[in-house]
């Protein structure tokens, strides 16, 4: 192989790992779901039925 060769390999190869790397900071961004486990929490819904009984007891008082 000529040198030019291997320098277009080593170039190549450094590219690579490169987009990578900004790929995987670029993606730890964002919070993936966790699979098998349930997808609402269960404060989540305590949180919206407290406010639904606010905006209830607020149509009360007119």
């Amino acid at each position: 192989m000529s040198d030019l060769e291997v320098a277009l390999i080593i170039f190549l190869v450094i590219g690579v790992i490169a987009s990578n790397i900004a790929v995987l900071k670029y993606s730890a961004k964002y919070k993936m779901p966790q699979f098998g486990k349930d997808q609402h929490k269960p404060s989540d819904n305590k949180q919206h039925a407290t406010s639904k009984q606010n905006s209830d007891d607020n149509d009360t008082d007119e």
